[in-house]
């Protein structure tokens, strides 16, 4: 591990956050490590010299992706399966990592799942997998592995992944938005509360993204084979950017310890237009809200009558 800052007592006076300008020879913990945004970004870091400790829900995959980074020169300190929604498999998988390394350098909550409906037509499953996953599942990974780093001492970096739908009221989003917002207010908390432990905090905020969550997508009262479904999904993959541009956004949001991470454009324009023009953005989503529901109409009401 390379040396960090001088160890102070979390207690004493501020630590000041070490140069992660480059990854090389850092301890960085990855969640969704198999596929997407994760998967890119564990390459990318990888190939920086990160020593890495991957997880995933996907043994499989994940287990390739590390055998892939290694192949290529990369250091995989450790790979392992774990849901993050389980907080003893977190806990449990925490307690191997710090063992293994020390204090993480650098902690990045990537995993995610996604899921669309109206309130009518989500159903109470979904909205509760949706929080446990996106929400809780970062909470774990900060309950178990930040407070370690405020103890090293040495500083370091957190990175929470949240949503274009963590920022603006996208439609049939409001299970997903739970989820993101809930992540968001968690980071725009510890940005305050950890910046004197010498710990920079990243809040991502991707658009469109063409990962496999795009073609996974659940969305509740919608029948995804159907033809405006599909022209709507084409459209959409037509404006998303790729996993691997979106982990170089993140990666040089660490660098320049950004807590404001974009990956696209236009998200960080709807996002200026939501705080510095209420009017427009009100607008704007009454407009997409509009058009949604045209491309994607609800059928929730065969669902209602039989409750």
């Amino acid at each position: 591990m390379l040396p960090a800052t001088t160890a102070r007592d979390h207690r004493g006076p501020r630590v000041r956050r070490p140069d992660l300008r480059s990854l090389r020879g850092r301890d960085v913990f990855l969640t969704g490590a198999a596929s997407g945004i994760g998967r890119a970004t564990a390459r990318a870091a990888g190939r920086e010299g990160a020593r890495l400790h991957l997880t995933d829900l996907a043994a499989e995959p994940l287990s390739q992706v590390a055998e892939e980074i290694r192949g290529a020169g990369g250091t995989v300190v450790l790979a392992e399966a774990a849901d993050v929604s389980d907080h003893d498999a977190v806990a449990a998988l925490a307690r191997r990592v710090t063992e293994l390394s020390g204090p993480m350098d650098l902690v990045m909550n990537i995993a995610g799942i996604s899921a669309w409906g109206t309130v009518s037509s989500l159903e109470h499953d979904t909205w509760r997998r949706l929080v446990d996953v996106n929400l809780m599942g970062p909470v774990h990974v900060i309950e178990e592995l930040v407070p370690v780093m405020v103890d090293g001492g040495r500083g370091g970096h957190l990175v929470n992944v949240s949503s274009a739908a963590g920022l603006i009221g996208m439609p049939w989003h409001a299970a997903y938005s739970a989820s993101k917002f809930g992540l968001r207010g968690v980071s725009e908390v510890l940005r305050f509360d950890l910046r004197r432990h010498g710990i920079g905090v990243s809040l991502v905020c991707p658009g469109g993204v063409a990962t496999p969550l795009t073609e996974t997508v659940h969305i509740d009262g919608i029948d995804k084979a159907g033809p405006r479904f599909l022209k709507a999904q084409a459209r959409f993959r037509s404006h998303a950017v790729s996993p691997e541009r979106a982990a170089e956004a993140i990666l040089e949001g660490v660098r320049r310890n950004r807590y404001w991470v974009y990956t696209s454009t236009d998200i960080r324009l709807a996002h200026a237009a939501q705080r510095l023009c209420p009017p427009l953005y009100v607008g704007l989503m009454r407009a997409f809200n509009a058009g949604a529901n045209r491309v994607l109409p609800e059928v929730g009401a065969a669902r209602r009558s039989a409750r």
